[in-house]
Order: structure tokens, then C-alpha cells, then sequence
């Protein structure tokens, strides 16, 4: 909808009123009339109409500055609008995270909330960071257009960044009822498919396909059928999705063949270790652990210490993992990932050390939004506290 009715205004602020208008008139509209036959195309056309009406009563429109320079004649390699539109916003002018976080919100349906999630920021910090790109983007007058052959190079890492946020985010959603959002995983694999055919040589979006269908096999048993979280070591291996192993596993092949390897490519490998283990204790976490040495290298990140932390944790025993945990303690970026605190909890608790985890369950808890998440969360603190009353506050 977004897509279509920036092609109107040629204004994304002006563009968004618009389409959350569509919105609002179908709460009222479809709950007296019925929901359309294709309430896609009435939502449209609800907010294109929004578009046109509030031009024609601007009469000093024209002076506006157009924050997208979208003209109708004007095509390019990239087909599909919504791809077409994500690299248009990641323009060079602004900063790498200011395309990507202006893009995920704008453009892929993230809120504001799961914008500042996936950057590991607050919400007001991430609000005034869109708020700014934005006015760089006025300030400057920077004309936003598809752009040519001889330009997506210099795009192309800040799309990749936005096709792998927007996964792991359907992947894992922030804040809902479900674990996943479908809806974001399909977008996705969908549009990193459609740039993979676009460059078919890039080794970095060859790595990121092979990624994405690596994680994504396992889709169908990481939610119990009573809807119970289950972990990795509990899932049934037998279920995964052996064709997209396959295709990730060849992806992810011609990636290492390509060149020297890329942050998805060894992203990719530690996926592929575990998909390809015929069993959880069958996995070779001596490798999954050098990988994370390699990643450390290429993309220096606490996330990616506290991923490693935890296959140590795997290979050498908790008493490792935790020692290895313990230092991203005061890391700030990872202040308010439950994750952290997760893992943190998890280790203790296999050390039996459970008044001390059912604190770190507690804090994992309130870091958490995501039900099936926290409803975990809460079945392994009732655990604890029950072998340790004392710990119950």
C-alpha cells in the first residue's frame, strides 16, 4: 500500500498518513459493509484516493519537497516495487543505519518498537533517529530514484542488512502472540531470492539466501503443537525442511567458492552444522565455535560474543559458557536483550546454582514481549524456584 501511494504523493510522510487512513476507514466501513472481495486492492485504493484528495487541496504541493523521486516512466533491473522501493530509500547520502532503520519502517512494516528492538536501542532513541533521516533527507533535498545497473553495488549492503533484519525479526517476532511472523519471513526469502537473481555472483546476497533457508527449515518444529516453545536440542530433525537444507547448502557453497568469506556465508555455515547434525549431541560445536571465531572477525558484534559464548557453553561445559557470558554483562548494547539474560539464567541453572538463575529468568522476563517466549520463561523460573522457595519473591 505504501508503495502505491508514495508513486501519488512522492512524499513518505504524506504517503503513511494516507495508508494508516485506509486503515482506519476499513475498521468502520467493513465492520457495516462486509470485508471486500479483495480488501488488498480496497485498502489501495482508499489510500491513493487519500493521496490524490489531499494534493488537490494543497494548491502549494509543488513546493513541497518530494522525498521520493518515484517517476512512473522510469524503470530499472529491480521489478518488484517492494525491493524496488528498499533500495531507493537506502540511499548513500545518509547514514548505513539510518537506511536501514528508515527502510524497515517505512517500507517493511516494522513499528517504530520493533525497529529500536532489532537495533538493540530504545524506542525514543530509535524515534528521533527516523525523525532525523528524515530531515537530512528534506534538508538536503536528496532525490530519491531507482537506481541504475552501475549503482546497486553501493546499495547493496544496506539492502542486505534490511532483507536479514526483517527475517530474523519474522523469525523471532519481538512482541505478539506467536513465535513467528510468517508474513516477514516469506518477504524475506521472497525479495532475497529476487536479488540473488539479480546477482547471481554477489557472494554476500548468495550467502544471505543461503542463510535464510537454512534457519527457516526448522520453522515447523520450534512451536510445540500446544504451543510450547522448543528448543533446538528438542526439535524433531526428522521434520525439518530437507529441500531447504539442500538449496542452502548448495547456496551456501557457491558463496565460499566465490571469494574469501562473507558475514552471511559464515552465518550460514553454523546454520548449515546444525541442520545437517543428525542429532543434537551429534553436533560439532568445536566447529560451530571456530566459525564464531571467524565471525567475530568479519562482524564484531556482542551479539555475535554472545552466541559464541554459548556454543562454548555447549562444547566445554556452562562453567565455560558462563565465563565466557559473564564479561558482555556490562556490554551496553546488550543491556536490554533478553537474550543475555536468558542465556545468563540458563547456564546457572545447569550449574544448580538456581537462586541465582531464577533472578536472571526474572530479568529475561521482563526484557521479553513475545508470549511464547515468555511463557518459556516462566515454566523454567517455576522450576527453579520450586527446587529453591527461598528464591520466590
Amino acid at each position: 500500500m505504501l508503495a502505491a501511494t508514495v508513486r501519488v504523493t512522492r512524499d513518505l510522510d504524506l504517503a503513511e498518513e494516507c495508508t494508516q487512513d485506509a486503515y482506519t476507514r476499513a475498521l468502520s466501513a467493513w465492520a457495516t459493509g462486509g470485508i471486500p472481495e479483495r480488501p488488498g486492492g480496497w485498502l489501495t485504493t482508499v489510500a491513493r484516493n487519500r493521496a490524490m484528495d489531499a494534493l488537490r487541496r494543497e494548491s502549494a504541493w509543488r513546493r513541497t519537497l518530494p522525498l521520493l523521486v518515484m517517476e512512473e516512466q522510469v524503470t530499472g533491473p529491480v521489478e518488484d516495487d517492494l525491493l524496488r522501493l528498499i533500495f531507493t530509500c537506502c540511499h548513500p547520502a545518509l547514514a548505513a543505519d539510518a537506511q536501514v532503520a528508515l527502510t524497515l519502517r517505512l517500507l517493511c512494516g516494522l513499528s517504530t518498537a520493533e525497529v529500536a528492538r532489532a537495533f538493540l536501542v530504545q524506542h525514543a532513541t530509535m524515534a528521533a533517529r527516523l525523525t532525523r533521516a528524515k530531515k537530512k533527507i528534506a534538508a538536503a533535498r536528496i532525490p530519491y530514484r531507482v537506481p541504475g545497473p552501475d549503482e546497486l553495488g553501493e546499495r547493496v549492503d544496506a539492502v542486505l542488512a534490511v532483507l536479514h533484519l526483517v527475517f530474523s525479526t519474522g523469525h523471532t517476532a519481538p512482541i505478539g502472540a506467536a513465535l513467528a511472523r510468517r508474513d516477514l519471513v516469506h518477504a524475506a526469502i521472497d525479495l532475497t531470492r529476487m536479488l540473488h537473481r539479480l546477482l547471481p555472483a554477489h557472494a554476500e546476497v548468495t550467502g544471505l539466501l543461503a542463510l535464510l533457508l537454512l534457519t527457516d527449515a526448522r520453522h515447523d518444529t520450534r512451536v510445540s503443537a500446544d504451543g510450547l516453545l522448543v528448543l533446538l536440542a528438542d526439535q524433531d530433525r526428522s521434520r525439518w525442511d530437507a529441500a531447504r537444507i539442500a538449496e542452502g547448502a548448495t547456496l551456501l557453497a557457491e558463496a565460499l567458492r566465490a571469494g574469501p568469506p562473507t558475514r552471511y556465508a559464515v552465518q550460514a555455515a553454523i546454520a548449515a552444522v546444525h541442520a545437517e547434525a543428525p542429532s543434537w549431541t551429534d553436533t560439532d560445536f568445536t566447529e560451530i565455535v571456530g566459525l564464531y571465531d571467524v565471525l567475530r572477525g568479519l562482524w564484531p558484534s556482542p551479539v555475535v560474543e554472545l552466541n559464541r559464548a554459548v556454543a562454548l557453553g555447549e562444547r566445554d561445559g556452562p562453567q565455560a559458557g558462563l565465563d565466557a557470558l559473564t564479561p558482555l554483562l556490562d556490554e551496553p548494547a546488550l543491556a536490554t536483550y533478553g537474550y543475555l539474560s536468558a542465556a545468563l539464567a540458563d547456564f546457572l541453572r545447569r550449574l544448580g546454582r538456581r537462586a541465582e538463575a531464577a533472578g536472571a529468568y526474572e530479568e529475561a522476563l521482563a526484557l521479553t514481549d513475545n508470549d511464547v517466549e515468555r511463557a518459556f520463561l516462566a515454566a523454567r523460573l517455576a522450576e527453579v524456584r520450586q527446587r529453591n522457595p527461598d528464591s520466590a519473591s
